[in-house]
């Protein structure tokens, strides 16, 4: 799976359009093969970023599970945790030298 797409089912509060829109952005990416379309694609690509986003909106809104909802900011801690130890690196939430925070 792409890494940018990330799992938007059974949050609180849901997804906002704005994620669903980037995922299916990224999808869309992906599969064509092209971060950027030329201007002869540019129509169709952006046709296909708009309906996976309205399918993918559909499927969040009727999926339905008994799980409790999950936080964002706890999914996120476990995300840096796992990829901290995929790449040997400390997990910190302090800012890199250089970086400015977003």
């Amino acid at each position: 799976m792409c890494r940018n797409i990330r799992v938007l089912n059974n949050f609180e509060p849901p997804a906002t359009s704005d994620e669903v829109a980037a995922a299916a952005l990224q999808y869309v990416r992906k599969v064509s093969g092209s971060t950027k379309p030329s201007q002869a694609n540019q129509e169709v690509f952006d046709e296909a970023v708009a309906e996976i986003a309205a399918i993918t909106q559909r499927l969040l809104d009727g999926l339905v599970t008994t799980a409790p909802p999950r936080d964002r900011a706890v999914e996120a801690a476990k995300a840096k945790e796992r990829a901290a130890k995929r790449y040997g690196t400390q997990v910190t939430t302090a800012p890199r030298p250089g970086v400015a925070a977003a």
